[in-house]
């Protein structure tokens, strides 16, 4: 009699629980989650390391940093372009995002100063800008709009699960080495694995029926789209909150928020912190994007507004007192990852719901620039906060929680633009769009 076969129905709920989706979402989310392990461990360490070790001033850092969103706005209309392009496609695309971004990694891990500093970031946004637009893309081919917001919270997760691997491992590395250098040879290393499985695994997803599509008029159509416009403002509103995690906290958390015996918080306890806010948002962005999907995307945003403001609340609370400042900055960096979870699918998926089919490469590579803006104007106002007085640092970010009653403004107005757009589609033929 064979040997019956072990049960485990607490794994076999789970797999139930998972979205049904293309095999090739799947393996994007393996290649993202890989990718994004190599930035976790350097993205919080970058600005401590070329600041505190290299000398560089927090300005001078935030400069660089956010320099190489100017690459990185070139990157994403090129991205975007070929990636509805017969000739190049969304595979081709993601293939070469991957190959500089390799370079950027090595080009940093050998800088010393100012200048290999600032080719370094500038080839990371080139690569980064490149990556977005044909990746957002295979995503919205793989799917059908029921699918899209967890679709794209799948592949988030990726990038969520690697980052906090990668700050972890990022973290105990330099609390056992030192050897910041080290950080960036890995992340070169992870972007090559990247590749591999791009060029192993993922086929052309563009309809090939939609060759002979005119690339020009794609950005005429997408430019004279007055709801796509009004939503570029809101959302790199919402990229810069993403910026200054990465680049203003890191430095506040190093050189302003009190503790018992000093002034700033040790490297291996902002590991923790950032750590912490990652693996929180691993966590909850599945369910998040399932319990949010029965109402507007436009009204998604609203919340994770909400959230924003109060993440930022506690950040400012983590400097009033010594006793406090750890539990505070649980509380804002938990706040924010909600925020997070809750606004980047959605995102995603409105601006692919406002797309044309044909232009969808395009649109994509708009929504991606918004990411390039808000990664520079975050990095240079944080930095340049971050270098005034410690009452200004500390104020700032109760300036950056009130922003977001002029983003819930902007998102109401786009909420009603969203209903009257899922009513009557944008269908392209020789005009331009004239939306309301």
């Amino acid at each position: 009699m064979p040997t019956p076969r072990p049960s485990f129905p607490i794994l076999k709920q789970f797999r139930n629980w998972l979205p049904k989706l293309d095999h090739r979402v799947w393996i994007l989310f393996v290649g993202r989650l890989m990718s994004q392990l190599g930035t976790g461990f350097t993205l919080f360490y970058a600005p401590i390391y070329f600041a505190n070790q290299v000398g560089l001033s927090a300005t001078v850092v935030g400069i660089g940093i956010g320099s190489g969103s100017i690459a990185g706005m070139f990157g994403r209309i090129i991205g975007g372009t070929m990636a509805d392009s017969p000739r190049w496609g969304r595979r081709r695309s993601l293939l070469l995002s991957a190959a500089v971004s390799v370079a950027a990694s090595f080009v940093l891990a050998i800088a010393q100063g100012f200048p290999l500093f600032l080719v370094g970031n500038l080839l990371m946004g080139a690569g980064i800008g490149l990556y977005w637009p044909p990746n957002e893309a295979v995503v919205a081919d793989l799917t059908t709009p029921e699918q899209r917001n967890e679709a794209y919270a799948l592949t988030r997760l990726g990038d969520t699960v690697g980052l906090s691997l990668g700050v972890l491992f990022g973290g105990a590395l330099i609390a056992l080495t030192g050897l910041y250098r080290l950080l960036f040879i890995i992340d070169g290393i992870t972007f090559v694995v990247f590749f591999g499985i791009i060029y192993r695994f993922i086929s052309e997803t563009r309809d090939p029926n939609l060759s002979k599509t005119n690339m020009g008029k794609g950005w005429l159509v997408a430019l004279g789209d007055r709801p796509l416009l009004l939503y570029f403002v809101i959302n790199a509103i919402f990229t810069t909150y993403l910026a200054l995690i990465n680049s203003a906290l890191p430095l506040y958390f190093t050189n302003f928020v009190p503790r018992s015996n000093g002034m700033g918080l040790v490297e291996s306890t902002i590991s923790g912190l950032f750590a912490w806010h990652i693996t929180f948002a691993a966590l909850t962005q599945l369910p998040v994007a399932r319990g949010l999907r029965t109402i507007s995307r436009s009204r998604n945003l609203m919340v994770s507004a909400l959230c924003w403001g109060i993440g930022f609340g506690c950040i400012w609370l983590t400097g009033t007192t010594s006793a406090g400042a750890l539990i505070w900055a649980v509380l804002g960096l938990g706040w924010m990852a909600i925020a997070t979870v809750t606004y980047t699918p959605s995102a995603s998926s409105l601006v692919v719901m406002f797309a044309p089919d044909a232009f969808r490469g395009v649109y994509l590579s708009i929504n991606s620039l918004c990411w390039a803006v808000g990664y520079f104007i975050g990095p240079s106002i944080g930095g340049w906060a971050m270098d005034q007085t410690p009452a200004f640092a500390q104020n700032f970010w109760v300036y950056a929680a009130l922003s977001i009653l002029g983003c819930l403004a902007l998102l109401s107005v786009l909420d009603r633009m969203e209903t009257h757009r899922r009513k009557h589609p944008l269908i392209v033929h020789d005009a331009l769009p004239s939306d309301s």
